[in-house]
């Protein structure tokens, strides 16, 4: 068998690998954690700007959304340009992605505040929504990796 990073994936799939970076971006825009807790396994994995392993969903919550997510504007995906790898069984997946949003510096001033990810992705059934694995955000160089804007939080 011939490994091949790009090889095609179907369609459905790459739509709900497109699908997933959608929701989470509506969900970091609204600051609703609980409404984005079920986009991530429970014991997923993270790697965080304020810590090296995140392990487990409540503690990436606790230890970077709830760090970030109230400080940033207008985060979104660059979703025309989300790639994914699927695995041949579709069961797994590899999603890749840049975002664009908006921080605060201290001064109150906006600054653009841009990144990309890595997620590994799984799910139970073809077909089924993807459920996040692993996540890796970094910001691109040179980007402040705080911001000081402050929105309510649903929850």
């Amino acid at each position: 068998m011939t490994i091949q990073a790009t090889a095609p994936v179907d369609a459905q799939d790459h739509a709900l690998v497109r699908d997933w970076f959608l929701q989470l971006s509506q969900h970091v825009q609204a600051v609703d954690f609980a409404a984005a807790r079920p986009l991530f396994a429970e014991d997923f994995i993270a790697f965080g700007t304020f810590s090296n392993f995140l392990f487990g969903r409540d503690n990436a919550e606790a230890s970077q959304w709830r760090k970030v997510w109230p400080t940033i504007d207008g985060f979104t995906w660059r979703l025309d340009d989300v790639q994914a790898l699927v695995s041949p069984d579709r069961l797994y997946a590899v999603g890749l992605g840049v975002w664009d949003s908006t921080g605060c510096g201290t001064d109150g001033a906006p600054f653009d505040r841009k990144g990309r990810a890595t997620c590994s992705f799984a799910r139970a059934a073809v077909g089924a929504p993807w459920v996040a694995t692993h996540t890796h955000m970094s910001l691109f160089r040179g980007t402040p990796d705080v911001s000081h804007g402050n929105k309510p939080s649903w929850n």
